[in-house]
């Protein structure tokens, strides 16, 4: 208990010292910000700002209202990360359910530790923090995953390292922005699994996507029902194809996987008999293009 006691006298004293124009910690370098990292600090609500890199974008009311029971109850566990925008000025890196919980109790202060951080490096832990730990759906991880790519150029291979998922987990991810977006907003409401969304996006013709989309809502077919509902879709439509990938040599087909896993994005590979052949590569962007030349060059 006392303990707890002098960790809150902490962050009472350095609320304090945080609203001292004359002490104000800008960099880790200024007097007492050894003090401040790692504490919990008391900030007011109103001196935090929401974060425009957050990738959630929805946020269920009925899950905030537990939430905040929760919170009403048991006070906040987890505090919030904010990062120092200027004088008694911050902005929210992760917590916003927590922020918001908090401001429909009507609190005006919330517990939080203080980074100080570039943009760059404030994107980065919000991203990697939400992939990690808030339960976005499918279609707001993928796109938390093609910011880290975009916006602060992570390869695959470093985000693999940095959120502690396989990289082959992470490109079944991005391939999901690959659906149409009628289809994405379907995994986000919850009609659709990520399961459904990979069996569907093996269906490159776009009406047929959305027609196989809509019998699945319809009969509410599982992810298993799914999957042979494309087998049988593709099979009628690409009859010509498939007869051309059954003439490729079995090295080519037994690494047909490797190379969709490595790039990101379906390979086309076509080799005769004697072994020579093409591999073709897609790429949907300048940003998607850059990316696959980083694989390259990394080798």
């Amino acid at each position: 208990m006392a303990k707890a006691t002098k960790k809150q006298a902490l962050g009472r004293g350095l609320s304090a010292l945080l609203k001292d124009p004359e002490n104000d910690i800008k960099s880790a370098n200024d007097k007492n910000a050894d003090q401040l990292v790692g504490s919990i600090v008391e900030l007011d609500l109103d001196s935090i700002e929401v974060n425009p890199f957050q990738p959630r974008t929805s946020f269920n009311e009925e899950a905030l209202n537990e939430l905040a029971s929760s919170i009403k109850e048991l006070g906040l566990i987890q505090p919030i990360t904010v990062r120092k925008l200027g004088f008694n000025s911050y902005q929210l890196v992760s917590g916003e359910r927590r922020y918001r919980a908090s401001k429909k109790l009507g609190l005006t202060a919330i517990p939080a530790y203080i980074r100080i951080a570039d943009d760059s490096e404030s994107l980065a832990m919000a991203l990697v923090e939400n992939i990690q730990r808030q339960d976005l759906d499918p279609i707001e991880v993928a796109l938390s995953y093609q910011r880290l790519i975009d916006e602060i150029n992570l390869t695959q291979e470093q985000m693999s390292e940095r959120v502690g998922k396989k990289r082959s987990t992470i490109t079944n991810y991005l391939r999901l922005l690959k659906l149409d977006p009628i289809i994405q907003t379907g995994i986000r409401d919850g009609f659709l699994s990520m399961g459904h969304g990979r069996a569907l996006i093996n269906i490159e013709d776009h009406d047929t996507q959305i027609n196989a989309y809509e019998k699945v809502i319809s009969d509410s077919l599982s992810v298993r029902a799914t999957e042979e509902l494309v087998r049988s879709l593709t099979n009628k439509g690409t009859s010509v194809s498939k007869k051309a990938t059954k003439q490729n040599p079995s090295f080519v087909t037994e690494a047909q996987d490797e190379f969709t896993e490595f790039f990101g994005a379906k390979i086309d590979i076509k080799a005769s008999s004697n072994g020579k052949g093409k591999i073709s590569i897609p790429f949907s962007s300048k940003e998607d293009f850059n990316r696959i030349l980083k694989l390259l060059k990394r080798g």
